[in-house]
């Protein structure tokens, strides 16, 4: 049994660490929490699957019952979905005819436009072709811009992590990469372009 002396020490550890969550699930059925816990303002962060749910609350409360205890709050005013890391992949649509023009390290002085075969929020895998020389893994190339569909345009750094062939008969290989350090605008902007894919990819199957 943790004691209230144990959670409050547990609290200003976390205070000092600049901590600003707890998982109530480390301290079960204790009444002290609380009033230990004087915070204004709570994030909640859940995981479905491959998505992550993550909304602010307010006027937490912690309410007992015979065999648990849970947290009660209003209903969010609004809540944010976010895909995890690397965790759900889509194709752009070949009609779209995504690509990623950029300068080959070995090349600075011409522009190759290389097709998107998938992308996630956290990259990318790109198609190089067999008479385009070949990329070293950890190279990391500036300004790429990214144009997904007509309506979808980024520009990215992106970090080559590695190199895979694909098929006989593709005649190039897979470039895995990393987006290096997107901002919001990027990412918000990735993750709607990744949704519209998956919905239009769901459309088409029910054709």
């Amino acid at each position: 049994m943790i004691t209230r002396e144990q959670t409050e020490a547990d609290v200003q550890l976390m205070k000092r660490l600049n901590i600003n969550a707890v998982r109530t699930s480390h301290y079960p059925n204790d009444p002290a929490l609380q009033s230990i816990l004087h915070s204004r303002e709570v994030v909640v962060v859940g995981y479905l699957e491959s998505v992550k749910v993550q909304f602010d609350v307010q006027n937490l409360v912690l309410v007992h019952g015979n065999r648990a205890s849970v947290l009660s709050c209003p209903f969010p005013r609004e809540m944010f979905r976010f895909q995890r890391r690397n965790a759900f992949r889509v194709r752009p649509l070949m009609r779209a005819a995504p690509v990623a023009r950029l300068r080959h390290p070995d090349m600075p002085d011409t522009e190759f436009g290389l097709r998107v075969i998938d992308i996630s929020i956290g990259g990318c895998a790109l198609f190089l072709p067999d008479d385009v020389p070949m990329m070293n893994a950890g190279v990391v190339i500036a300004g790429v811009r990214m144009e997904l569909d007509a309506d979808t345009r980024l520009d990215v750094n992106l970090r080559l992590h590695h190199v895979t062939s694909l098929n006989s008969e593709a005649r190039g290989l897979r470039l895995g990469f990393e987006f290096v350090r997107p901002g919001g605008d990027t990412l918000r902007t990735l993750q709607r372009f990744i949704d519209l894919t998956q919905k239009r990819g769901k459309m088409m199957a029910l054709n």
